[in-house]
């Protein structure tokens, strides 16, 4: 028996319908979908990229306009009274005041260079040398304890390095109570540092926007300098292919935490020949600048 082919219904040619035809459509259209949800989520992120470049200028133009603002007033003043302006003293604060704008502006041209990948002056480094040579050359507010084991090997830009411990140096220090401590250790394929203070601590809501230039959480967290530090820090452990995150501190504190990709994860013997320790054998832990905590 001879079988009609099948019409779709309404179709004035009396052509068949295709169910191959039917399956391209059903793929056209999810095929649309997709792409919309792709468009969709670049708005956001495009929009969330804007949102923090206004917060951004709006954080640098206040850090750099407020000192200006105390310069010209201390000149203009001085102008209109020059018989009773102090040189001295007029000298002394708008040098106060060159030296706010110059930190600031060093920190930026630092922060916008630190979120570059490493290109040059990368080398091996000992992670634990480079902790105790940061922390031998300061003067801190608190005594600072180490729990450090040696031969922890990356590859690093030396002197970035050592800009991202003393920024966390400087804001444990700022906000300990009693002590600093300061660990490094491995962990699988990483090299770990923890800074950890004996403060206030960080909500758990704030602690991804610590890192945010500017960004000052509290009257305490917001001590000293523009705010830029922790995003200093941010960038310099991203651009050598590492992680920071903030987590609670055994102290009661904030404890910083940087993961760096280990150059060696395996222990390597020191010059006499002898196996360096691992990091389920810790040195004992050692104080720098002042007595051990209690």
């Amino acid at each position: 028996m001879h079988r009609h082919p099948h019409t779709a219904a309404g179709d004035p040619s009396g052509r068949a319908r295709d169910p191959h035809d039917e399956s391209q459509d059903s793929l056209s259209a999810d095929a649309a979908e997709s792409v919309l949800r792709q468009l969709s989520t670049a708005r956001r992120e495009l929009e969330r990229t804007a949102d923090r470049q206004r917060r951004f200028l709006a954080g640098a133009s206040h850090e750099l306009l407020t000192p200006l603002a105390g310069l010209r007033t201390q000149l203009e003043v001085a102008r209109l009274h020059p018989d009773e302006t102090d040189l001295a003293e007029l000298v002394d604060h708008t040098l106060r005041d060159v030296d706010r704008l110059q930190t600031v502006v060093c920190d930026l041209l630092t922060l916008v260079k630190a979120a570059t990948m490493p290109s040059q002056g990368t080398r091996l480094a000992d992670l634990t040398e480079l902790v105790l040579a940061e922390v031998s050359t300061r003067t801190p507010r608190t005594p600072t304890l180490l729990r450090v084991i040696p031969g922890v090997a990356i590859h690093a830009v030396e002197h970035e390095i050592h800009r991202l411990l003393g920024n966390l140096l400087d804001n444990a220090q700022r906000h300990a109570r009693g002590s600093v401590l300061v660990e490094v250790r491995q962990e699988g394929a990483h090299a770990e540092i923890a800074v950890s203070d004996d403060g206030d601590g960080i909500a758990e809501a704030d602690r991804g926007r610590v890192f945010e230039p500017f960004i000052r959480l509290d009257q305490s967290r917001g001590r000293g300098g523009p705010g830029l530090g922790l995003a200093i820090a941010r960038e310099i452990v991203r651009a050598h292919g590492g992680t920071i995150g903030v987590e609670d501190a055994p102290e009661g504190g904030a404890r910083f935490v940087v993961r760096l990709p280990l150059a060696d994860p395996l222990a390597r013997p020191d010059p006499e020949g002898h196996p360096r320790p691992r990091s389920d054998s810790p040195d004992a832990d050692r104080v720098v600048s002042g007595r051990r905590p209690g």
